[in-house]
């Protein structure tokens, strides 16, 4: 996944390290031993055959939403969303569609990716600053894409075996939990409870502590932020991951803790490689610090 994001996905070393939570040096290595092992293996280049595609799938599916994450949230741009990715991304999932038609994870990721991309156009105000999702202008969500994301993520969930229901994938469940967000009105319309029982059982298809620390902040927003903080201080492994920092200090900001709020708003500072995300950040440090 690496190198291919690497070497097709045209996404910088420093990028990649960031998409897989590791530092440049080691994903550097990393890549250089993929180089190494296909050099020597002498593994060919070729279109797989039909049989091998649903083993290959799930590094393709989570290869093209990496792409399309690096695009949506960029790390290393002076731009917030480098549009040319998503795009990408987004015409990568309709090829895998084409390919694959009966695969409702391709489905789901397709939808996923959709539902976030429609609303692209209220993430930044007229002074290109960020607007966090509760704060934006709903009526510059595109709709129509919503529509189509919807469908799509509907027939994910719709999955039904031959003899029992089977459980839905790891990106049925996030598309679900995009619908929540695109099917609310306004912000406070928003079920929190249902996003952090989606959550819940994201966790268990897909356990990982950037899973965990999404279902911390759906249990702030559902149940208040001293909740979402004992959650979040619960987590482990994500140290120097930026959106821990911000989150915590958002929670901690909401819950009146105005000095400790400062000092992890300043922790994030310093993980923040983004300038537009730096300037959001910036904001609310000043706003604690009065």
């Amino acid at each position: 996944m690496a190198l291919t994001l690497r070497t097709l996905g045209g996404l910088s070393t420093a990028e990649i390290a960031r998409a897989f939570l590791t530092s440049e040096s080691a994903m550097a290595q990393r890549l250089v031993r993929a180089k190494r092992k296909i050099r020597e293996a002498r593994i060919p280049y070729e279109v797989p055959a039909a049989h091998q595609l649903p083993e290959r799938l799930p590094s393709v599916l989570a290869t093209v939403y990496l792409i399309f994450n690096e695009g949506y949230s960029a790390s290393g741009s002076d731009e917030l969303i480098r549009r040319e990715l998503c795009a990408e991304s987004i015409r990568l999932g309709r090829v895998l569609r084409e390919i694959m038609p009966r695969e409702r994870e391709i489905d789901a990721l397709l939808a996923l990716m959709l539902l976030h991309d429609a609303r692209r156009p209220a993430r930044l105000d007229t002074r290109g600053e960020l607007v966090p999702l509760a704060d934006q202008d709903r009526s510059l969500w595109d709709r129509e894409q919503i529509d189509s994301g919807l469908e799509l993520a509907r027939r994910a969930l719709a999955v039904r075996g031959v003899v029992a229901p089977l459980a839905p994938g790891p990106y049925a469940l996030q598309a679900a939990i995009a619908a929540e967000h695109c099917r609310a009105a306004t912000a406070d319309d928003t079920d929190w409870d249902r996003i952090r029982l989606l959550y819940d059982w994201l966790v268990q298809a897909q356990p990982s502590p950037v899973v965990e620390l999404n279902r911390a902040v759906a249990i702030a927003m559902a149940e208040g932020p001293q909740r979402g903080l004992e959650a979040i201080d619960a987590i482990e492994g994500l140290d120097a991951y930026l959106h821990l920092h911000s989150a915590r200090a958002d929670l901690l900001r909401r819950a009146g803790r105005a000095r400790e709020a400062a000092s992890e708003y300043d922790r994030a500072l310093e993980l923040v490689a983004n300038p537009v995300e730096r300037s959001f950040l910036e904001r609310r440090r000043a706003e604690v610090a009065q």
